[in-house]
């Protein structure tokens, strides 16, 4: 069984001959790029590690790496797919703060800070918000959740993929159809409801940067929200239409949104508001990806979220991720057991917050074994740690993860 009938298998709730793997599927399943460098080195790989996405500082998993992890799955983003077709001789070398060598996206600019901090440029050379500090993992969003209010006339949500983008996209899905059997998760020209993700386009971000303001607009301006997350739909909906055109099914689910919903403790927007006043406009977008295309709909949302899985699955959610088992009411038993046919589980695999970065090896692999135990009967699973696997992760750990994945994940 290849993987593309592997994950095919598993999002229709049937059992194929093992779990499927992703790693790098999305801008939150993947790997920094210092972890990355250090495993490849471990794995005797010598090529100058590539870096996917600048301001996460998450690395493109290269072809043997998938092969030597098991991955099925590959990423078919809009935000990255002219850079990942570019010649390596594009791409732009430079030293992170560790002395490890990277390649960055073509077209990349930063710059040196005296205080030895790392300033994102734009393709212009003008400073952005986003600011690394000196030995820091990632760069940071300083403009975040500033004071002030929203003026629903500033919302301006992409209705149109750029031509370049649209035939860039469509030649490299082509490609990756033609020469692998990876399975394609495309992401790109969705949604954000609540602001706190910065893997969907801000321009898209209902909230403009403003989370906390959007929250009180959420209960004192209802008929105003409701205009702006329509607007707001109907654009995504416009550019799905165009990326569906240039891709048709070569894809098996295109992510709709990244709207983390829950912090460690529980939701942080009570389930009947997010009932009221998000949930139509993803049943809408869900039901239009439903009617129109093949994909299932892949939503990716962090924390302790327990009490809105039900309006995910009656909104038309199809996929979620991460699973962040490690949060309030997030147990897996009980996440299975009670939503195991209803939506697919993309995560959850291994625990980064307690388990993957400080255990041992062997714990790490007794940890996979156990929740590969809970998730994979009756397929609806797909195997990832919980979010991005951070820098400072041992290499030991990250293959002791994967391996344990591939031998405890047949059927």
């Amino acid at each position: 069984m290849n993987s593309r009938e592997r994950v095919k298998r598993a999002l229709c709730f049937e059992e194929p001959d093992r779990v499927p793997v992703d790693l790098g599927g999305l801008k939150a399943s993947g790997i920094a790029i210092e972890a990355y460098a250090r495993m490849a080195r471990l794995l005797g790989l010598t090529d100058v590690p590539k870096v996917l996405d600048t301001r996460f500082m998450i690395a493109w998993v290269e072809q043997r790496l998938l092969e030597r992890l098991h991955v099925d799955v590959v990423p078919l983003d809009i935000s990255t797919v002219l850079g990942q077709s570019a010649p390596v001789s594009e791409w732009v070398p430079r030293q992170l703060f560790s002395g490890t060598r990277a390649l960055f996206p073509p077209g990349t600019r930063i710059r040196e800070e005296a205080d030895g901090s790392w300033l994102l440029l734009d393709a212009q050379g003008a400073p952005t918000a986003y600011r690394m500090p000196r030995n820091g993992y990632y760069f940071d969003d300083t403009s975040f959740d500033q004071a002030g209010t929203i003026d629903p006339r500033q919302f301006r949500p992409v209705t149109d993929i750029p031509d370049e983008t649209l035939s860039g996209i469509a030649a490299y899905a082509r490609r990756l159809h033609t020469e692998t059997d990876h399975a394609l998760l495309g992401w790109g020209g969705g949604v954000c409801f609540l602001g706190l993700s910065l893997i969907t386009d801000r321009r898209s971000n209902v909230t403009l940067g403003q989370p906390s303001e959007w929250m009180t607009m959420l209960m004192t301006e209802k008929d105003t929200c409701h205009a702006m997350m329509d607007q707001s739909v109907e654009a995504s909906i416009r550019c799905l239409s165009q990326l569906h055109e240039a891709i048709g099914d070569r894809c098996f689910a295109w992510g709709i949104a990244a709207d983390d919903s829950g912090t460690q403790r529980g939701e942080f927007i009570r389930p009947e508001l997010w009932a009221e006043m998000i949930k139509p406009h993803y049943t809408k977008l869900c039901r239009w990806i439903h009617a129109h295309t093949s994909w299932k709909t892949f939503f990716h949302c962090c924390g302790s979220i327990y009490h809105l899985i039900p309006h995910f699955i009656d909104a038309g959610i199809d996929i979620l991720n991460p699973v962040q088992t490690s949060a309030a009411n997030m147990d897996p038993v009980r996440l299975k057991q009670e939503f195991g046919r209803r939506i697919v589980f993309w995560g959850g695999g291994c625990d980064t917050q307690t388990v993957l970065g400080s255990a041992s090896p062997a714990e790490v692999r007794e940890h996979v074994r156990e929740r590969l135990a809970i998730f994979k009967p009756g397929g609806g699973y797909v195997f990832n740690q919980v979010h991005n696997i951070q820098a400072n992760v041992p290499a030991e750990n990250i293959l002791a993860m994967f391996d344990a994945a591939h031998e405890f994940g047949g059927y």
